[in-house]
């Protein structure tokens, strides 16, 4: 009977390419140098789902990853029904913040964000909303939290924004001059905390994931403060709203980064994706010994 030569991967470090079993032989091959530097390389800074493969038997944790929408260490999702939700709400999110970013930039004159309705509603919204519902199905707690919630952000961002449909901005504008600027800033700056809740969890991930989060909770922080700090005519401050606006762009991208890393890998694309974990994240302690493959410290 023909044989045929297995690599087994029995780890989340480059040391872990370490042997060759062929067939039913149990004769193991070490690695050649040249074998195992390609390997160390291709692992190191965390690449998309090429650091990812994993052909144990499903008890090894990976390391923290944000085209799976994955703080920390977490474990394989074997033989799951659905594909892998996170890159789809981040396309979602991005798009719609994309927009919105662009008009509180005040991008060739535009002010109104009516168009944004549409995309809210539609993408950031309901395909949002269907991608945090996914990662609920796959068990990923911190995924399905973050994308419901920011679905639901851009549902009731058009909810209030809709013209001539729900009436709220009418009504509180009639109800005081400034009452839907305090009103929409307050609403804003919870936006803030919330996402600053989420921020406080990706410190240990990866420089991509963290980044988004940083640029995202900046964004409501500076749109929040430029609806409640007016300028003298009582309208949003012009200078704050674009710099909120700019670091909406910024997440925006971010968004579209970690997604493509979700989504390239070897079947689909020339290149894999950096997203470099912190010298100080589990991957990076476990690369250089401190941590074991459960992220536990080393005897």
């Amino acid at each position: 009977m023909a044989t045929h030569a297995n690599t087994d991967f029995t780890g989340n470090g480059p040391e872990s390419y370490n042997k060759e079993t062929n067939g039913n032989s149990g004769v193991n091959r070490e690695m050649s140098h040249e074998e195992h530097q390609t390997a160390k390389a291709a692992a190191r800074f965390g690449y998309g789902p090429l650091a990812h493969v994993n052909t144990a038997s499903g008890d090894q944790r990976l390391p923290a990853f944000g085209g799976e929408f994955q703080p920390g260490l977490y474990k394989e999702v074997k033989n799951r029904g659905i594909a892998n939700p996170a890159p789809l709400g981040l396309c979602a999110f991005a798009l719609t913040t994309f927009v919105l970013g662009l008009i509180n930039m005040g991008t060739r004159g535009l002010s109104a964000p009516n168009i944004v309705v549409g995309l809210a509603f539609g993408y950031g919204g309901l395909v949002q909303l269907l991608a945090g519902m996914w990662e609920m199905a796959v068990g990923n707690t911190f995924g399905a939290t973050a994308l419901s919630s920011y679905g639901g952000f851009w549902l009731s961002f058009a909810v209030i924004l809709t013209p001539g449909g729900f009436d709220i901005e009418a009504q509180l504008k009639a109800a005081g001059a400034n009452a839907f600027y305090d009103e929409f800033g307050l609403f804003l700056i919870g936006w803030f905390i919330f996402t600053t809740v989420l921020l406080f969890c990706t410190l240990r991930s990866t420089v991509a994931f963290f980044s988004l989060f940083f640029t995202l909770d900046m964004a409501f922080m500076l749109l929040g403060i430029g609806y409640l700090h007016r300028d003298a005519k009582g309208a949003p401050n012009t200078p704050i709203i674009k710099a909120g606006g700019f670091f909406a762009l910024l997440a925006a991208f971010l968004a579209w980064y970690n997604a493509l890393a979700g989504i390239a890998d070897d079947s689909n694309s020339f290149f894999v994706i950096p997203v470099a974990h912190f010298p100080w994240s589990v991957k990076a302690m476990q690369e250089k010994g401190k941590l074991n493959a459960e992220g536990n410290k080393m005897a």
